[in-house]
């Protein structure tokens, strides 16, 4: 059996980092990626896809991505259920990040004070815990 999903795409807004109450760091962002062929009124249309983080990589993602930054994301997806605070039973369906790529170069605070631009940052599944 499989469970792999490899998506490019940009963030629609900053990744929100959260600590579990163990102390474990878990960022959350949504993906906006383009579908590879236009609907049938000739447009693209996009899909947002909310990826989650783990540990060191998720800390990572929190400081050196964000909105509209360009990533690859290689994991597997996951489908789990709750139960909302109205009684409903509520599904949700995110993609668990094994891998992020950053793809484009973003500049830092300090590289906007000498004007030079910052390097590419890439995590490997070493990086991950399981």
């Amino acid at each position: 059996m499989l469970n792999r999903v490899i998506l490019i795409g940009r963030l629609t807004k900053d990744p929100e980092l959260r600590y579990t109450p163990n102390g474990v760091a878990v960022a959350s962002f949504t993906l906006a990626v383009d579908r590879s062929r236009p609907n049938q009124q000739g447009e693209r249309e996009t899909d947002f896809i909310p990826i989650v983080v783990w540990q060191k990589q998720a800390e990572n993602c929190a400081n050196y991505i964000g909105k509209g930054s360009l990533v690859a994301v290689d994991g597997r997806l996951q489908v789990r259920t709750y139960d909302a605070k109205d009684g409903q039973r509520r599904w949700v369906t995110e993609v668990i990040a094994e891998n992020v790529r950053f793809l484009d170069r973003r500049e830092s605070t300090a590289a906007q004070s000498t004007g030079t631009i910052g390097s590419e940052v890439a995590f490997t599944e070493d990086d991950i815990p399981f």
